[in-house]
């Protein structure tokens, strides 16, 4: 009760300070139009509510640095990846690709988690087949497996 107290206490003291700086920066660059100061008050103001949305939204990020790092290995590899030929092979190669993305940002080895997963696939009921995706494969991990990564 007492966190939910501070926390409403914080944010609306977080949004009078939001707003009177929006007003400083706005009558600021009122006064300087035309300058490099202008300029960059100009840019800040423009992503103002993109800047409001990260203050008051705890699980937003200020970067896409993870998103990027998930990323580089397709970037850097990208010339090694012409095999797709066509849209449709490029289509095939983004599935493993995603998979070994996800079992990574779930925790688990890429490499255990495709051969559990082709270990079971031919005999895993289809209706089913979402408990071999990897953050159901993650959840399920048995406490032994979960300590040991």
């Amino acid at each position: 009760m007492l966190k939910e107290v501070i926390s409403r206490r914080l944010r609306r003291k977080s949004y009078v300070v939001q707003l009177s700086f929006a007003r400083k920066m706005r009558a600021q660059y009122c006064k300087q139009r035309g300058s490099e100061t202008a300029a960059a008050i100009r840019y800040a103001l423009g992503l103002w509510d993109a800047l409001m949305r990260y203050l008051n939204d705890g699980r937003i990020e200020i970067d896409n640095l993870i998103a990027e790092r998930a990323l580089r290995p397709v970037a850097l590899g990208r010339r090694n990846y012409l095999f797709a030929g066509s849209d449709h092979g490029g289509q095939r190669a983004a599935v493993p690709y995603s998979l070994i993305q996800s079992a990574k940002m779930n925790g688990l080895d890429p490499e255990a988690y495709l051969r559990h997963v082709l270990s079971r696939i031919a005999t895993h009921p289809i209706n089913r087949i979402e408990e071999l995706l990897p953050w159901n494969v993650a959840a399920n991990r048995s406490p032994a497996a979960q300590a040991a990564a």
